[in-house]
């Protein structure tokens, strides 16, 4: 990239190449180093921006959350289908950047986008019944669900096509012949194993979730904190 003014750059630039540069060469990519070249500066003129490479790291799980918050219709009037628009949102999100939200999804970003995000869950936990420490608490329950799912599946993406394809025809070829005096539970079930997707996956979480929120709620908004 050709040299650039100086003044010029900024921390949104500076994130949004870090981003293409993780996808493109992997996270061991994601240095100053190599952040300089790309950006058309010397390393040190990243270091203006953000103090080290977790600065930064916490910068890009912020930009992933606003991505998602874009998407969500804050004026919808259902608490249930914010969170599950959020969620699915998230979820678009993060494997969107498979290599980078593999590094950013179980951090406490503290930055606004993370703050407008708890602000929503928490708002609909309120409206759906629950009141101070249940309200917290099912809150973190909701965001780690979401959370530790697209970190799931962030791996599973930064592994590579040809491996996931091999990992999913195991369902349809060890699984289906396993013997069912052994396994009989498994054979039982098997050849429906592959018919389960990831999103299906994703939703039914969602939806146990979810129906635990408004199960809690209805029982009068101060259930037992999990």
């Amino acid at each position: 990239m050709a040299k650039r003014e100086r003044g010029t750059l900024s921390r949104a630039e500076i994130v949004r190449v870090a981003m293409e540069v993780a996808e493109a060469e992997g996270s061991d990519a994601l240095t100053f180093r190599r952040l300089g070249p790309a950006l058309g500066v010397a390393p040190t003129a990243v270091l203006r921006h953000f103090r080290d490479k977790d600065e930064l790291l916490l910068a890009i799980g912020a930009q992933l959350l606003e991505n998602a918050l874009a998407e969500v219709d804050h004026d919808e009037p259902s608490w249930r289908e914010r969170i599950m628009s959020l969620s699915r949102a998230t979820r678009r999100a993060f494997v969107a950047h498979p290599r980078v939200a593999a590094l950013v999804a179980t951090r406490t970003l503290r930055q606004e986008a993370e703050f407008r995000t708890v602000e929503l869950i928490i708002g609909a936990m309120e409206q759906a019944g629950l009141n101070g420490r249940a309200a917290a608490s099912m809150y973190r329950v909701v965001a780690d669900t979401v959370l530790a799912w697209t970190a799931f599946e962030a791996n599973v993406h930064a592994v590579g096509l040809d491996v996931m394809r091999q990992d999913g025809l195991a369902w349809d070829r060890e699984y289906v012949v396993l013997p069912a005096d052994r396994y009989p539970h498994i054979r039982g079930v098997a050849e429906h194993l592959s018919e389960v997707d990831r999103e299906d996956q994703f939703e039914l979480a969602l939806e146990l979730v979810l129906d635990a929120v408004e199960a809690r709620g209805n029982a009068g908004g101060q259930a037992r904190a999990i």
